[in-house]
Protein backbone atom coordinates (compact mmCIF):
# COMPACT_ATOMS: atom_id res chain seq x y z
CA UNK A 1 0.00 0.00 0.00
CA UNK A 2 1.44 3.39 -0.97
CA UNK A 3 0.66 7.03 -0.32
CA UNK A 4 0.89 9.86 -2.80
CA UNK A 5 1.19 12.69 -0.28
CA UNK A 6 2.83 15.07 -2.75
CA UNK A 7 -0.41 15.16 -4.71
CA UNK A 8 -2.46 15.34 -1.53
CA UNK A 9 -3.97 11.90 -2.16
CA UNK A 10 -3.78 9.35 0.66
CA UNK A 11 -4.91 5.75 0.63
CA UNK A 12 -4.81 4.73 4.30
CA UNK A 13 -4.80 1.14 5.53
CA UNK A 14 -7.88 -0.32 7.11
CA UNK A 15 -8.21 -0.20 10.88
CA UNK A 16 -5.27 -2.12 12.30
CA UNK A 17 -5.51 -5.22 14.48
CA UNK A 18 -2.27 -5.56 16.44
CA UNK A 19 -0.99 -6.01 19.97
CA UNK A 20 -0.08 -2.32 19.92
CA UNK A 21 -3.78 -1.39 19.51
CA UNK A 22 -4.61 -1.48 23.22
CA UNK A 23 -6.86 0.70 25.38
CA UNK A 24 -6.06 1.79 28.91
CA UNK A 25 -9.27 0.61 30.55
CA UNK A 26 -8.39 -3.00 29.64
CA UNK A 27 -4.79 -2.82 30.92
CA UNK A 28 -5.27 -0.85 34.12
CA UNK A 29 -5.87 -3.87 36.32
CA UNK A 30 -3.36 -6.11 34.51
CA UNK A 31 -0.01 -4.60 35.47
CA UNK A 32 1.44 -8.12 35.73
CA UNK A 33 1.07 -8.34 31.94
CA UNK A 34 3.18 -5.28 31.19
CA UNK A 35 5.27 -4.80 34.32
CA UNK A 36 8.50 -6.68 35.04
CA UNK A 37 9.47 -6.97 38.71
CA UNK A 38 13.20 -7.43 39.16
CA UNK A 39 14.00 -10.46 41.32
CA UNK A 40 16.74 -10.58 43.98
CA UNK A 41 18.85 -12.48 41.42
CA UNK A 42 18.33 -9.72 38.83
CA UNK A 43 19.34 -7.08 41.36
CA UNK A 44 22.45 -9.05 42.26
CA UNK A 45 23.38 -9.28 38.57
CA UNK A 46 22.96 -5.53 38.16
CA UNK A 47 25.10 -4.90 41.23
CA UNK A 48 27.87 -7.17 39.96
CA UNK A 49 27.73 -5.63 36.46
CA UNK A 50 28.04 -2.11 37.92
CA UNK A 51 31.08 -3.07 40.01
CA UNK A 52 32.77 -4.88 37.12
CA UNK A 53 32.22 -1.98 34.74
CA UNK A 54 33.62 0.49 37.24
CA UNK A 55 36.66 -1.72 37.84
CA UNK A 56 37.35 -1.95 34.09
CA UNK A 57 37.52 1.85 33.78
CA UNK A 58 35.79 1.95 30.41
CA UNK A 59 34.09 5.13 29.09
CA UNK A 60 30.36 5.04 29.82
CA UNK A 61 29.54 6.59 26.44
CA UNK A 62 30.64 3.37 24.70
CA UNK A 63 28.99 0.80 26.99
CA UNK A 64 27.80 -2.38 25.25
CA UNK A 65 26.04 -5.56 26.43
CA UNK A 66 29.30 -7.52 26.41
CA UNK A 67 30.72 -5.02 28.93
CA UNK A 68 27.61 -5.27 31.09
CA UNK A 69 26.66 -8.98 31.24
CA UNK A 70 23.30 -9.85 32.78
CA UNK A 71 23.05 -13.67 32.63
CA UNK A 72 19.37 -14.08 33.57
CA UNK A 73 18.08 -10.51 33.40
CA UNK A 74 19.45 -10.27 29.87
CA UNK A 75 16.99 -12.94 28.74
CA UNK A 76 14.13 -10.96 30.32
CA UNK A 77 15.35 -7.86 28.50
CA UNK A 78 15.29 -9.69 25.18
CA UNK A 79 11.68 -10.53 25.90
CA UNK A 80 11.05 -6.90 26.84
CA UNK A 81 12.58 -5.74 23.55
CA UNK A 82 10.27 -8.06 21.63
CA UNK A 83 7.30 -6.62 23.57
CA UNK A 84 8.46 -3.10 22.74
CA UNK A 85 8.99 -3.68 19.02
CA UNK A 86 6.25 -6.20 18.20
CA UNK A 87 3.87 -6.19 21.18
CA UNK A 88 2.14 -3.51 23.24
CA UNK A 89 5.03 -1.08 22.72
CA UNK A 90 5.82 -0.40 26.39
CA UNK A 91 7.38 -2.07 29.41
CA UNK A 92 7.76 -0.99 33.05
CA UNK A 93 10.62 -2.47 35.08
CA UNK A 94 10.27 -2.21 38.84
CA UNK A 95 12.49 -3.14 41.77
CA UNK A 96 15.82 -1.44 41.00
CA UNK A 97 17.06 -0.17 44.37
CA UNK A 98 18.14 3.17 42.97
CA UNK A 99 18.61 4.87 46.33
CA UNK A 100 21.40 2.43 47.25
CA UNK A 101 23.69 3.86 44.60
CA UNK A 102 25.54 7.14 43.98
CA UNK A 103 24.81 8.97 40.71
CA UNK A 104 27.61 7.39 38.67
CA UNK A 105 26.47 3.89 39.58
CA UNK A 106 22.83 4.82 38.81
CA UNK A 107 23.96 6.01 35.38
CA UNK A 108 26.02 2.87 34.74
CA UNK A 109 23.09 0.64 35.71
CA UNK A 110 20.62 2.46 33.48
CA UNK A 111 22.90 2.79 30.46
CA UNK A 112 24.19 -0.76 30.86
CA UNK A 113 20.69 -2.19 31.05
CA UNK A 114 19.60 0.06 28.19
CA UNK A 115 22.44 -1.19 26.00
CA UNK A 116 20.68 -4.57 25.92
CA UNK A 117 17.76 -2.83 24.19
CA UNK A 118 19.56 -0.52 21.76
CA UNK A 119 22.40 1.86 20.96
CA UNK A 120 22.26 5.18 22.89
CA UNK A 121 21.64 8.31 20.81
CA UNK A 122 22.31 11.98 21.46
CA UNK A 123 19.32 13.75 23.04
CA UNK A 124 20.35 17.33 22.35
CA UNK A 125 22.90 19.51 20.58
CA UNK A 126 25.33 18.99 23.47
CA UNK A 127 25.55 15.28 22.67
CA UNK A 128 24.03 14.05 25.94
CA UNK A 129 23.58 10.29 25.79
CA UNK A 130 22.11 10.42 29.29
CA UNK A 131 19.36 12.98 29.69
CA UNK A 132 18.08 14.59 32.88
CA UNK A 133 14.34 15.29 33.02
CA UNK A 134 14.20 17.97 35.66
CA UNK A 135 12.73 21.44 36.19
CA UNK A 136 15.63 23.84 35.58
CA UNK A 137 13.48 26.92 36.15
CA UNK A 138 13.59 27.79 32.44
CA UNK A 139 10.95 29.76 30.52
CA UNK A 140 9.11 27.55 28.05
CA UNK A 141 8.38 30.63 25.88
CA UNK A 142 12.12 30.70 25.02
CA UNK A 143 12.25 29.06 21.56
CA UNK A 144 15.38 27.13 22.54
CA UNK A 145 13.94 25.66 25.75
CA UNK A 146 12.46 22.16 25.60
CA UNK A 147 9.46 21.31 27.75
CA UNK A 148 11.15 18.54 29.75
CA UNK A 149 13.39 21.24 31.30
CA UNK A 150 10.37 22.79 33.03
CA UNK A 151 7.61 21.72 35.44
CA UNK A 152 4.94 22.26 32.79
CA UNK A 153 2.55 19.60 31.62
CA UNK A 154 3.72 17.83 28.48
CA UNK A 155 1.11 17.16 25.82
CA UNK A 156 1.04 13.72 24.23
CA UNK A 157 4.05 13.38 21.94
CA UNK A 158 6.81 11.15 20.61
CA UNK A 159 10.55 11.62 21.00
CA UNK A 160 12.94 11.58 18.03
CA UNK A 161 14.20 8.02 18.49
CA UNK A 162 12.95 4.46 18.30
CA UNK A 163 12.83 3.75 22.06
CA UNK A 164 12.80 6.19 24.98
CA UNK A 165 13.65 5.01 28.48
CA UNK A 166 13.12 6.79 31.80
CA UNK A 167 14.59 5.92 35.20
CA UNK A 168 12.90 7.60 38.16
CA UNK A 169 15.40 8.86 40.74
CA UNK A 170 13.08 11.12 42.76
CA UNK A 171 9.37 11.88 42.59
CA UNK A 172 7.63 15.26 42.91
CA UNK A 173 5.75 16.47 45.96
CA UNK A 174 2.59 16.36 43.82
CA UNK A 175 1.79 15.57 40.20
CA UNK A 176 4.20 14.45 37.50
CA UNK A 177 2.28 11.28 36.62
CA UNK A 178 3.19 9.58 33.34
CA UNK A 179 0.49 8.95 30.73
CA UNK A 180 0.84 6.78 27.63
CA UNK A 181 -1.51 6.04 24.75
CA UNK A 182 -1.41 3.71 21.76
CA UNK A 183 -1.04 5.67 18.52
CA UNK A 184 -2.37 2.58 16.71
CA UNK A 185 -5.58 2.86 18.74
CA UNK A 186 -5.75 6.60 18.03
CA UNK A 187 -5.51 5.92 14.33
CA UNK A 188 -8.20 3.25 14.50
CA UNK A 189 -10.49 5.64 16.38
CA UNK A 190 -10.00 8.41 13.80
CA UNK A 191 -10.80 5.90 11.07
CA UNK A 192 -13.97 4.91 12.93
CA UNK A 193 -15.17 8.35 14.03
CA UNK A 194 -13.90 10.76 11.38
CA UNK A 195 -12.61 8.94 8.30
CA UNK A 196 -12.72 12.25 6.43
CA UNK A 197 -9.78 13.47 8.58
CA UNK A 198 -7.54 10.46 7.95
CA UNK A 199 -5.89 11.94 4.80
CA UNK A 200 -4.81 15.02 6.77
CA UNK A 201 -2.76 12.82 9.12
CA UNK A 202 -0.53 11.77 6.23
CA UNK A 203 0.29 15.32 5.09
CA UNK A 204 3.51 17.08 6.23
CA UNK A 205 3.39 19.10 9.46
CA UNK A 206 6.24 21.63 9.94
CA UNK A 207 7.79 20.91 13.37
CA UNK A 208 10.12 23.25 15.28
CA UNK A 209 13.65 21.93 15.99
CA UNK A 210 13.85 24.29 19.02
CA UNK A 211 17.19 25.73 17.94
CA UNK A 212 18.94 22.35 17.48
CA UNK A 213 19.49 22.52 13.73
CA UNK A 214 21.73 20.05 11.86
CA UNK A 215 24.07 21.54 9.28
CA UNK A 216 22.30 22.41 6.04
CA UNK A 217 18.82 21.94 7.50
CA UNK A 218 15.98 24.37 8.14
CA UNK A 219 15.04 25.26 11.75
CA UNK A 220 12.00 23.04 11.33
CA UNK A 221 11.38 19.69 9.66
CA UNK A 222 8.30 18.65 7.65
CA UNK A 223 6.83 15.37 8.83
CA UNK A 224 3.46 13.63 8.51
CA UNK A 225 1.99 12.39 11.78
CA UNK A 226 1.32 8.89 10.46
CA UNK A 227 3.23 6.73 8.00
CA UNK A 228 2.30 3.38 6.44
CA UNK A 229 5.53 1.71 5.37
CA UNK A 230 6.64 -1.92 4.99
CA UNK A 231 3.30 -3.05 6.37
CA UNK A 232 3.55 -1.06 9.61
CA UNK A 233 1.92 2.10 10.90
CA UNK A 234 4.35 4.52 12.56
CA UNK A 235 3.61 7.80 14.32
CA UNK A 236 5.70 10.91 15.06
CA UNK A 237 3.92 13.82 16.75
CA UNK A 238 4.80 16.83 18.92
CA UNK A 239 1.93 19.32 18.69
CA UNK A 240 3.62 21.93 20.89
CA UNK A 241 6.50 22.10 18.42
CA UNK A 242 4.19 22.01 15.39
CA UNK A 243 2.42 25.07 16.77
CA UNK A 244 5.67 26.85 17.62
CA UNK A 245 6.83 26.31 14.01
CA UNK A 246 3.64 28.06 12.85
CA UNK A 247 4.39 30.99 15.20
CA UNK A 248 8.13 31.28 14.68
CA UNK A 249 8.64 30.50 10.99
CA UNK A 250 6.33 32.36 8.57
CA UNK A 251 8.06 30.63 5.66
CA UNK A 252 6.99 27.19 6.91
CA UNK A 253 3.89 25.77 5.21
CA UNK A 254 0.61 26.79 6.85
CA UNK A 255 -1.53 24.03 8.31
CA UNK A 256 -4.89 23.39 6.71
CA UNK A 257 -8.12 23.51 8.77
CA UNK A 258 -8.33 19.72 8.34
CA UNK A 259 -4.84 19.25 9.78
CA UNK A 260 -5.71 21.33 12.83
CA UNK A 261 -8.99 19.47 13.29
CA UNK A 262 -7.16 16.14 13.00
CA UNK A 263 -4.74 17.20 15.78
CA UNK A 264 -7.66 18.33 17.93
CA UNK A 265 -9.23 14.90 17.57
CA UNK A 266 -5.96 13.09 18.34
CA UNK A 267 -5.55 15.17 21.50
CA UNK A 268 -9.14 14.62 22.61
CA UNK A 269 -8.78 10.87 22.12
CA UNK A 270 -5.43 10.78 23.92
CA UNK A 271 -6.92 12.52 26.95
CA UNK A 272 -9.84 10.07 27.19
CA UNK A 273 -9.22 8.06 30.40
CA UNK A 274 -10.75 4.99 28.75
CA UNK A 275 -8.06 5.11 26.05
CA UNK A 276 -4.85 6.19 27.82
CA UNK A 277 -2.98 4.49 30.66
CA UNK A 278 -1.50 6.37 33.63
CA UNK A 279 1.53 5.38 35.69
CA UNK A 280 2.71 6.91 38.96
CA UNK A 281 6.46 6.37 39.05
CA UNK A 282 8.26 5.13 42.14
CA UNK A 283 12.00 5.65 42.66
CA UNK A 284 13.80 2.93 40.72
CA UNK A 285 11.08 2.43 38.09
CA UNK A 286 12.31 2.15 34.50
CA UNK A 287 9.78 2.83 31.74
CA UNK A 288 10.61 1.99 28.12
CA UNK A 289 8.38 3.09 25.21
CA UNK A 290 8.42 2.39 21.47
CA UNK A 291 7.87 5.84 20.01
CA UNK A 292 6.49 4.58 16.71
CA UNK A 293 3.41 3.12 18.44
CA UNK A 294 3.21 5.01 21.75
CA UNK A 295 2.60 8.68 22.61
CA UNK A 296 3.48 9.82 26.12
CA UNK A 297 2.77 12.83 28.29
CA UNK A 298 3.39 14.06 31.81
CA UNK A 299 1.27 15.97 34.26
CA UNK A 300 2.21 19.33 35.79
CA UNK A 301 4.08 18.85 39.03
CA UNK A 302 4.98 20.65 42.22
CA UNK A 303 8.47 20.12 43.59
CA UNK A 304 9.48 19.73 47.21
CA UNK A 305 10.95 22.93 48.68
CA UNK A 306 14.33 21.23 49.19
CA UNK A 307 16.36 21.17 45.92
CA UNK A 308 17.87 17.79 46.82
CA UNK A 309 14.35 16.27 46.72
CA UNK A 310 13.30 17.73 43.36
CA UNK A 311 11.69 15.41 40.82
CA UNK A 312 14.45 13.89 38.72
CA UNK A 313 14.41 11.25 35.99
CA UNK A 314 17.24 9.95 33.83
CA UNK A 315 16.46 9.43 30.14
CA UNK A 316 17.84 7.30 27.32
CA UNK A 317 17.14 7.46 23.60
CA UNK A 318 17.86 4.07 22.05
CA UNK A 319 18.19 2.70 18.53
CA UNK A 320 17.66 -1.08 18.48
CA UNK A 321 19.42 -2.92 15.69
CA UNK A 322 16.19 -4.88 15.26
CA UNK A 323 14.19 -1.67 14.65
CA UNK A 324 11.41 -1.53 12.07
CA UNK A 325 11.99 -0.17 8.55
CA UNK A 326 11.28 3.56 8.29
CA UNK A 327 10.67 5.65 5.15
CA UNK A 328 13.28 8.16 3.97
CA UNK A 329 11.11 11.06 5.18
CA UNK A 330 12.44 10.26 8.68
CA UNK A 331 16.05 10.90 7.66
CA UNK A 332 15.99 14.73 8.06
CA UNK A 333 14.91 14.22 11.68
CA UNK A 334 16.55 10.90 12.54
CA UNK A 335 19.77 11.57 10.63
CA UNK A 336 19.45 8.13 9.04
CA UNK A 337 16.88 5.39 8.67
CA UNK A 338 19.39 2.58 9.35
CA UNK A 339 18.31 0.51 12.38
CA UNK A 340 20.78 0.84 15.24
CA UNK A 341 22.24 4.07 13.83
CA UNK A 342 19.32 6.47 13.68
CA UNK A 343 17.48 8.93 15.86
CA UNK A 344 18.70 11.58 18.21
CA UNK A 345 19.94 15.11 17.64
CA UNK A 346 23.31 15.78 16.04
CA UNK A 347 24.52 19.22 14.97
CA UNK A 348 27.94 20.56 14.02
CA UNK A 349 30.38 20.00 16.87
CA UNK A 350 28.23 17.46 18.74
CA UNK A 351 30.33 15.04 20.78
CA UNK A 352 28.81 12.19 22.82
CA UNK A 353 28.92 12.89 26.56
CA UNK A 354 27.33 11.39 29.66
CA UNK A 355 26.58 14.21 32.15
CA UNK A 356 25.93 13.16 35.72
CA UNK A 357 23.81 16.22 36.46
CA UNK A 358 21.31 18.35 34.53
CA UNK A 359 22.93 21.03 32.37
Amino acid sequence: MTFDTTAGAVTPPAAIRAASAWVGRELRAREADWGVELTPAHRAELDAAIRNFQAAGRPLATIEPAQFPLPTLGARLRGALNELLDGRGFVLLRGFEVERYPREAQAIAFMGLGSHLGVPRSQNAKGHLLGHVKDLGLDVSDPKVRYYQTHRKLEYHTDSCDIVGLLCLKTAKAGGESFIVSSTTLYNEVCRRRPDLVPALFLPYPTDRRGEVPEGMQPWFDMPIFHWYAGRLSCIYVRQYIESAQRNFPQAARLTPQQVEAMDLLDALSNDPDIHLSMAFRPGDMQFLHNHVILHSRNDFENWPQPARHRHLLRLWLAPREGRPLPEVFAPRYGSVTPGARGGIVVRGTRPTVPMEAE
